[in-house]
């Protein structure tokens, strides 16, 4: 058990099962309340639960092996963060499961209103279910901190919108596995797939685009990507401290500052298939408007300063 961490008894109905189901497993400290986590624990997976049926969670693990060893023993962990996503969190959780079938599924269910935790437990992922609705950077945090305290090795970001294809994981996981970066992100900009987006919002991930570059001194084509993967130490850093206002911007940021190996790969990404983006129309306008500010004002140039504290 980790400092912080206690046991709770979890409860979830779900429609069409003759009674709840029940499991113990802990309950997440993310800032903004706790998250309860119900689903089958970490490990090797041998496919979705029986309906209504639960086992306790394993205890953590310790990572063993550094980016030489074992390239292709790492423990891996996809963190779906969702909210409202109950259209298409089932396909998104199928076809992880089909991409890297040893990967253990977390969905953060961000206070969703909908039906997602149900959706996504019946699909076969864990479901961390937090109280309030915290936004992408709480609910991504909630994933990375679980990552972290069951010992996982590499941690992927998948979008639940089923804008991200899974089929794609491996390239992420290439550079982090042979120990050629320590964070990935997919970018839809480098030749691979036909993504098109509307004239307006290219020009503002241009602009993004050469704010990083400036800030980091790497260069980045997709700074608003949130397909990406991380290793261990990704993961610890993440986990003590994440962005919440513009996270995928900021995270970039963060890694750089705090002397990861970031590296953009080329992926596929098609339009979303459910929901609307969190930063259309206006909205778009405004997210430009605060990230500029802070980019330009330096606010995201601080170094994590818990480096070496135990995750809350």
């Amino acid at each position: 058990m980790q400092p912080g961490e206690h046991d709770t008894l979890a409860t979830s109905t779900i429609p069409g099962s003759a009674r709840p189901s029940r499991r113990v497993g802990p309950t997440l400290d993310t800032g903004g309340g706790g998250g309860t986590e119900v689903g089958r624990p970490p490990g090797p997976r041998q496919g979705p639960p029986a309906e209504g049926r639960h086992e306790p969670p394993a205890e953590p693990v310790t990572p063993a092996v550094g980016p030489s060893e074992g390239v292709r023993t790492s423990r891996i962990c996809v963190v779906i963060p969702a909210f409202n996503e109950a259209g298409s969190v089932a396909r998104v959780i199928q076809r992880a499961h089909q991409a890297i079938p040893e990967a253990h599924v977390v969905v953060v269910n961000d206070g969703s209103k909908d039906d997602t935790a149900v959706r996504a437990l019946r699909a076969g992922a864990t479901v961390i279910s937090l109280p309030v609705n915290l936004g992408i950077g709480g609910a991504v945090q909630a994933g990375y901190l679980y990552a972290l305290r069951h010992g996982f090795d590499i941690a992927i970001q998948v979008d639940g919108d089923d804008q991200h294809d899974p089929a794609e994981i491996e390239r992420l996981l290439d550079p982090i596995r042979t120990g050629g970066a320590e964070m990935t992100v997919g970018s839809r900009w480098l030749g691979r797939g036909d993504y098109v987006a509307p004239g307006g919002r290219r020009i503002a991930m241009r602009l993004l685009a050469t704010l990083v570059r400036w800030r980091t001194g790497g260069t980045f084509t997709d700074t608003t990507s949130g397909f990406r993967a991380v290793g261990a130490r990704g993961i610890a850093l993440f986990a003590r401290t994440y962005p919440t206002d513009f996270p995928e911007v900021e995270s970039l940021v963060l890694a750089s500052r705090n002397g990861l190996r970031v590296e953009e790969v080329p992926v596929r990404m098609t339009p979303r298939s459910h929901g609307e983006s969190s930063i259309a129309g206006i909205r778009s306008a405004y997210y430009m408007a605060r990230v500029t500010v802070a980019l330009v004002i330096g606010s995201l140039n601080r170094k994590d300063t818990s480096k070496g504290k135990e995750a809350p």
